[in-house]
């Protein structure tokens, strides 16, 4: 199955339907009513620290190609911790919105190591492969906007790339598709920190400059670099085979991207140093009362040499 050739997919929320309650202990299961709006009920629970949720119904599913799927397959057992998003980027991708029921249906399929292969009401194995492909279709039928659904469905076909588990490819398929991710990440990353180095002529003279960036005027540059984040990284998608649309959004939105990651890691990075000294014993505190003397000094001497400037 090619996983790059979608069709337009227009909203369908009547795909979507309440998929009742799995027998349990004895007690009478409530078969899917197509009729009826999916009915996502859950509980949270927190084990070691992580927050996930518990479904109290199923949801169903009809696919295009694969008839109807319903999730989850025991109630008591599953968890999902929703869009599985690092809080970082919840800011381009939340945790829930018109893209949770697609979410908890792929988490719903991606069957846990020792569970057997899902298989649908029509007696269709789903593998892995199969399950991220069902996850973009549902999104668009949910009415997940285009460019968040491909992100969404590019990082989760890079995880498949790299995992394998679930897809019955060939050791030597698995190894070449996380020797193309491992190489497209690894190059993007450093050229990204390098073109960010010559952005601001933090390296030294005598180090070769990006011949697309170069010693030019700083607008130039920018836009020197940003065609590099777009070019560079379509190149290396082509590696990626039929995942290649996959690796063309994951490496360009990691360029485009990296910047802003890379400043809002900074505030991030102060918020945590902050909770952890506030939790922390008062000896432990003495690294924060540091940091403010420190503050302070760089303040009051920055400031008084602007004052005798004038």
């Amino acid at each position: 199955m090619i996983q790059d050739a979608e069709q337009p997919i227009a909203p369908d929320a009547a795909r979507f339907y309440d998929g009742g309650v799995d027998a349990d202990e004895g007690q009478p299961g409530v078969p899917p009513d197509p009729a009826c709006p999916p009915r996502i009920e859950l509980v949270r629970t927190t084990e070691n620290g992580c927050e996930e949720f518990k479904m109290l119904r199923r949801i169903a599913y009809n696919d295009e190609h694969l008839g109807e799927l319903l999730v989850p397959r025991r109630t008591r057992t599953f968890c999902s911790d929703l869009t599985s998003v690092p809080t970082l980027f919840t800011w381009l991708v939340p945790k829930t919105g018109e893209h949770l029921p697609a979410a908890l249906l792929h988490d719903g399929l991606v069957h846990p190591p020792g569970d057997p292969t899902y298989t649908s009401t029509d007696n269709h194995v789903v593998t892995r492969e199969q399950a991220d492909r069902v996850l973009r279709d549902a999104m668009g039928h949910a009415g997940t906007k285009l460019i968040r659904r491909w992100l969404i469905w590019s990082a989760v076909a890079m995880v498949t790339m790299l995992n394998g588990k679930g897809t019955g490819w060939s050791n030597r398929r698995k190894w070449y598709y996380r020797l193309a991710v491992g190489v497209t990440l690894s190059l993007v990353l450093a050229l990204g920190i390098y073109a960010f180095i010559d952005l601001f002529d933090l390296c030294d003279a005598n180090i070769p400059k990006l011949p697309w960036m170069g010693d030019r005027p700083w607008f130039v540059e920018v836009v020197g670099g940003l065609a590099g984040a777009i070019v560079i990284p379509l190149v290396l998608a082509l590696f990626w085979g039929r995942f290649r649309i996959a690796g063309a959004v994951v490496g360009v939105s990691l360029a485009v991207l990296l910047p802003v990651t890379v400043a809002l890691l900074v505030p991030t990075g102060i918020y945590q140093v902050l909770e952890f000294t506030a939790k922390a014993t008062k000896a432990a505190r003495w690294p924060a009362l540091v940091v403010g003397v420190v503050a302070l000094v760089v303040w009051l001497a920055l400031s008084g040499t602007a004052l005798f400037q004038k």
